[in-house]
């Protein structure tokens, strides 16, 4: 046979074919198909399918669509409902071409007054599945886009604490399902028309219930078609919500609202703690005081970027970018946060400090804690910190803490890598100067442990000790070094376990003489200072070198030397139990008419400290004095002068003894 007889054979065929559908759709009666569909599907999951209604079929290609009235799927038996969903009116269309594939695949489904019903079981089996045994992730329908007109949607997920129910009604507009029944599978249907446009009207929804163990509440508007498997059709959302104390409003769209493909979302996000927002989206993030910020929500297949947002941590502006990646074993999040102002106060949580106690107008403005501790003890949460890795970049303008150490910035790097947290550089501008050094603590260690290396540069005395009534400014820079290792769950448990060395040095500089004159109870020339005004005297040196052992810090030189007097100390800090015990000794190089001549103990609480003089030796002068006295009126001031000239310190030895780290 000739080709032209061949093709014109299979032509005579392909004709005759299409005129039996033809035919067969204009004659046979689609109601005969019911009862199969409904018996092959209560075969084939196990739950039974009813269709009240009479059932229209509207032939085409390679699109099919089925309509039918009073339909109902039942749920398998361990649900809590005996329904998975009810509907008025189900219009539902079918890709042939997949069909003979013996693959389910329905490009559109409009619902009309449906009441739908999802469940999760704690043992993992889905009542969207349709397997018999709920648990095959490949036995579903494939949807491609989901019209939903007036219904109820209703979703319960025991073992997450999960279960909301939500509302839907039609803004207006027309069916815009029927609008894309003719499409194959496999393109883009309405492609050239996103969905939710004005034209078309949309769905207003409102849900309510609970999120993850969160109370939650939403509402909001979308496009009239959901967009389930389009991964390139953007779907318009407008949603205000409420999860617990976190509140979101997103204004923008979604692209394939099952996977999440792409989000570009205008946001506004508020809360009482940004740590809130674990059970949320699954990332350990700090502890903070009330919080708002505003930003730009974007999605991009596994990267998450909230920027160029801006809002305030508690009375701190904060602005910057974050990204979140998670393609990887754990989440990896980047970012860059600036602040112009950053109250230290807001700090607290971050680093484990207890929340000041409310004080009356009239109580001191350093009154002590209430418990009468002063070193953060709130424990760091360091179960979450293998949830997230982190990279961020941190840095402060200008830093307000009132009653403190005037500081001016701060920059740091925060890394977490495998439950490690590391501030590395660490950098305050402070008094002038800077303190700056790293952070490291290891969360896989139980307890937690802790190390700290810190240089301190070029400070400021007269802005560490601003004037006063009682003193000049003090001048000269204040140098030094903090090398502290400590296990702990708080700070107050890492300083109390803390084994190093603490040194501070001034080798030059001027200070108050009334301060120093006060030191060593030199009460006539504290007397006499106070008629004709205080003067600056020149500082020899400052040493405070301490070694710390299990938070015991032991004195290994405590010296203030003066042009006119040594003040010697000893003694120990116990950072465990925030108690002090020092005594400051003075040894005048020039003769005063009346001192005590005694001590000073510095003892008690860092919360409370209590000085005070050695009393015998106060009074075994004062009673020279008097017996003196009974001879001779001016004997009596004679156990009262200090001779003086006191020895020089070898300032250059202690500072070299303090700066080698190896020095027992």
């Amino acid at each position: 046979m000739k080709a032209g007889g061949v093709l014109k054979g299979i032509g005579v065929t392909v004709l005759g074919l299409i005129a039996l559908l033809v035919l067969a759709a204009l004659l046979f009666d689609p109601n005969w198909l019911r009862g199969p569909i409904m018996s092959q599907t209560t075969e084939k999951t196990g739950r039974e399918l009813v269709i009240n209604g009479d059932l229209d079929i509207d032939w085409g290609w390679p699109v099919t669509r089925l309509s039918a009235a009073g339909v109902t799927f039942a749920n398998p038996e361990w649900a809590e409902e005996p329904q998975m969903f009810t509907a008025e009116n189900v219009s539902v269309g079918v890709s042939l071409p997949q069909l003979f594939r013996r693959v389910v695949m329905l490009p559109t489904i409009t619902l009309d007054r449906a009441d739908v019903f999802l469940e999760q079981h704690p043992d993992g089996r889905k009542n969207w599945l349709l397997d018999r045994e709920q648990k095959d992730e490949g036995a579903r329908v494939g949807i491609g886009r989901l019209a939903l007109h007036d219904g109820r949607i209703r979703y319960a997920d025991p073992a997450q604490k999960t279960r909301i129910d939500a509302t839907l009604s039609t803004t207006g507009g027309g069916d815009s399902g029927e609008g894309q029944r003719d499409g194959a599978a496999g393109e883009k249907p309405g492609a050239d028309a996103p969905a939710g446009t004005a034209a078309e009207g949309g769905i207003r929804f409102d849900a309510k219930g609970q999120y993850k163990g969160l109370p939650m509440n939403a509402r909001g508007t979308g496009g009239p078609v959901l967009a389930l498997r389009d991964e390139e059709t953007p779907y318009p959302l407008d949603v205000q919500a409420r999860f617990g104390d976190t509140a979101v409003k997103a204004e923008g769209s979604i692209t394939s609202l099952l996977k999440l493909t792409a989000i570009d979302l205008d946001l506004d996000l508020r809360g009482a703690s940004i740590a809130d927002l674990y059970r949320l989206i699954g990332i350990a993030l700090p502890e903070t005081p009330p919080y708002r910020t505003t930003g730009h929500l974007i999605r991009n297949g596994t990267m998450w970027r909230y920027e160029n947002f801006s809002g305030a941590i508690g009375k701190s502006d904060v602005a910057g970018t974050l990204q979140v990646a998670t393609g990887g074993e754990r989440p990896a999040l980047h970012g860059d946060l600036a602040f112009k102002l950053l109250d230290f106060a807001d700090l607290g949580p971050l680093v484990g400090a207890k929340e000041a106690p409310a004080k009356s107008e009239d109580a001191a403005p350093d009154a002590p804690a209430q418990d009468g501790t002063v070193l953060p003890e709130i424990p760091f949460r360091t179960g979450r910190w293998d949830t997230v890795d982190a990279d961020v970049k941190l840095r402060a303008d200008r830093i307000r803490r009132p009653d403190a150490l005037p500081i001016d910035k701060f920059v740091t790097r925060l890394q977490m890598q495998d439950s490690v947290l590391t501030l590395d550089p660490l950098e305050f501008g402070i008094a002038g100067g800077t303190l700056s050094g790293t952070v490291r603590m290891n969360g896989q260690e139980k307890p937690l442990e802790a190390k700290t290396k810190l240089r301190v540069r070029g400070l400021k005395l007269a802005k560490l000790f601003p004037p006063s009534d009682l003193a000049k400014p003090t001048l000269g820079e204040l140098n030094g070094q903090i090398d502290l290792e400590g296990r702990g769950n708080s700070v107050a448990g890492m300083l109390g376990t803390a084994d190093g060395k603490a040194t501070l040095i001034l080798s030059e500089g001027q200070i108050s003489r009334f301060m120093v004159e006060t030191l060593g109870l030199h009460l006539w020339d504290m007397l006499q200072l106070k008629l004709t005004g205080d003067e600056l005297v020149e500082i020899r040196c400052v040493i405070a070198d301490f070694s710390v052992t299990d938070g015991l810090m032991k004195t290994n030189a405590l010296v203030l030397d003066t042009d006119i007097m040594r003040i010697i100390g000893s003694g120990t800090v116990d950072l465990g139990e925030e108690k002090l015990d020092l005594t400051l000794e003075s040894d005048t190089k020039v003769t005063t008419p009346v001192a005590l001549r005694s001590p000073i103990y510095i003892q008690g609480t860092f919360a409370n400290p209590e000085p005070s003089v050695d009393t015998a030796k106060v009074a075994a002068r004062g009673l020279g004095a008097v017996a003196l006295g009974l001879i001779n009126p001016l004997l009596a001031l004679l156990p009262l002068i200090e001779t003086g000239p006191g020895l020089d310190s070898d300032c250059g030895k202690l500072i070299r003894e303090a700066k080698n780290p190896q020095r027992e």
